[in-house]
């Protein structure tokens, strides 16, 4: 299925990419960086698949991971992720959502949710 990228949104990537918020700093440099040192695996920061930039995204296991800060929570926001995820999910990508909150209070829980979640889909993926 063809999921080219809105080429209209590589400088708005760009940005978050430089300016990630606290929580995707720590979710990045103490976790899914490291995958590539120690698995080979990849996960690529504020990445455009379609018209949409999700904060992380690991090809391999064709997972995409999401903060979200306060402003989700919003009725307009909650549509806009709804419908994000259904775009996603029709392209065969699983989201996983956690809360700033989330990173703060249960960051250990969090990793091993996603490394859960990351194998799990990679050996799907595979058979």
């Amino acid at each position: 299925m063809n999921r080219t990228h809105n080429k209209n949104n590589i400088p708005l990537a760009k940005e978050l990419r430089n300016n990630m918020t606290k929580e995707e700093r720590h979710l990045w440099y103490d976790s899914l960086k490291l995958y590539h040192q120690q698995c080979d695996i990849i996960f690529l920061r504020q990445k455009i698949i379609g018209d949409y930039i999700v904060d992380f995204y690991c090809p391999k296991a064709k997972l995409a991971i999401e903060l979200d800060g306060s402003q989700h929570y919003e009725e307009q926001a909650e549509k806009y992720d709804m419908e994000r995820t259904k775009y996603l999910n029709q392209h065969g990508i699983e989201v996983l959502r956690y809360s700033n909150r989330d990173i703060h209070t249960r960051f250990t829980d969090v990793c091993r949710d996603i490394e859960h979640h990351v194998w799990g889909r990679i050996n799907a993926l595979e058979e």
